[in-house]
C-alpha cells in the first residue's frame, strides 16, 4: 500500500530517509514530496545576539531550521572560530530548550546540549521552561520561523518569563510541488493515505490532493505527524485518521498500520 509523505527528505548524506525506512518495515511503499521553501533572513542580527551570550538566560528552538540558520553564519571562518574559541562554551553554561528529537540533533551539531526534547510539541515546552526558569530572569533568545504559532511566547509571557523572538527565515511554498503532485497521482495514483508534516503543509497542498483525488478522496486516510498539524487540517475539514504519538519514523508508522488495519508484515 503507498504513503505519501508531505515533507522535505532527509539530508542525502546521512542515508535514506527514516519515514520511508520504518514505513517499509511495515510493507508501506512511502514517496517523499517536499512541500516547503526556507529563505533565511537576518543572519548577521542573528550572530550578533550569539555573540552576547551574557545578555541571554539561554536558547530556545521549535524548529530545525532555525539550527540551519546558525549554521549557515558558521560557514564563516571568522564566525565559526568565534563560535568554537569561546561562545560555544559560554552558551553551554546556559539551558538549550527544543521542542523535539530532530531539533535536539541539530543542537548537538553545533556543540551544545540539548534540553527538554521529549517535550514533541510547543505547549508541553513551554510548561517545560515555566518549570525551570524564574519569572524576569534573562530572556531567552527565541530564533524562530515567520509563521511561528503565539503558543509557547503566549504562555511564557503569562508567567513572566521573558523571551526575544528573532525571525530567521520565512516559509513558502516549494517551487516544484504543483507538478510533483501531479506527477505522483498520475503515476502511482491515488494513495491509501497522506501524511502532512506541518499546518503550511496542509496549506499549500489540500486544494491540490483534492482536485487529484477526484471521488476517491475518501478513500484516503489523512494522518498528522502531531497534534497542531492535526489541528489545522481539522480546521481545514480533513478528516484525521491518525495522529502519531510522538513526531518520530516509528510512532508515526504504527499510527498509520493501525488506522488502515494491517497485519505488521
Amino acid at each position: 500500500m503507498k504513503v505519501l509523505l508531505l515533507k522535505d527528505p532527509k539530508d542525502k548524506e546521512s542515508g535514506p530517509d527514516p519515514y520511508i525506512k520504518e514505513l517499509g518495515l511495515y510493507g508501506f511503499e512511502a514517496t517523499l514530496i517536499p512541500v516547503l521553501s526556507f529563505e533565511f533572513v537576518s543572519l548577521e542580527s542573528l550572530f550578533e545576539k550569539l555573540s552576547h551570550p551574557e545578555c541571554y538566560g539561554g536558547l530556545v528552538f521549535t524548529s530545525p531550521r532555525a539550527l540551519e540558520a546558525i549554521k549557515i553564519c558558521l560557514k564563516e571562518n571568522s564566525k565559526n572560530e568565534a563560535w568554537s574559541k569561546s561562545l560555544k562554551q559560554r552558551w553551554n553554561t546556559k539551558p538549550a530548550y527544543v521542542v523535539g528529537k530532530a531539533t535536539a540533533s541539530l543542537v548537538e551539531e553545533v556543540g551544545l546540549t540539548p534540553q527538554g526534547e521529549k517535550s514533541g510539541n510547543a505547549e508541553k515546552l513551554a510548561e517545560y521552561i515555566c518549570s525551570r526558569e524564574k519569572p524576569n530572569s534573562s530572556a531567552l533568545l527565541f530564533p524562530c520561523g515567520a509563521l511561528k504559532r503565539e503558543v509557547l511566547p503566549t504562555v511564557l509571557r503569562e508567567k513572566g518569563i521573558p523571551l526575544e523572538s528573532l525571525t530567521v527565515y520565512q516559509t513558502t511554498q516549494h517551487t516544484d510541488l504543483q507538478e510533483s503532485l501531479s506527477s505522483y497521482f498520475s503515476q502511482q495514483g491515488v494513495p491509501a493515505s497522506v501524511v502532512f508534516f506541518s499546518p503550511s503543509g496542509v496549506r499549500f497542498c489540500l486544494q491540490h490532493i483534492q482536485k487529484l483525488s477526484g471521488d476517491f478522496i475518501n478513500n484516503i486516510k489523512f494522518a498528522a505527524i502531531g497534534p497542531t498539524t492535526a489541528e489545522a487540517m481539522e480546521a481545514a475539514g480533513v478528516p484525521v485518521s491518525c495522529t502519531a504519538e510522538s513526531p518520530t519514523p516509528q510512532a508515526l508508522a504504527a499510527g498509520i498500520q493501525k488506522a488502515l488495519h494491517l497485519q505488521n508484515c
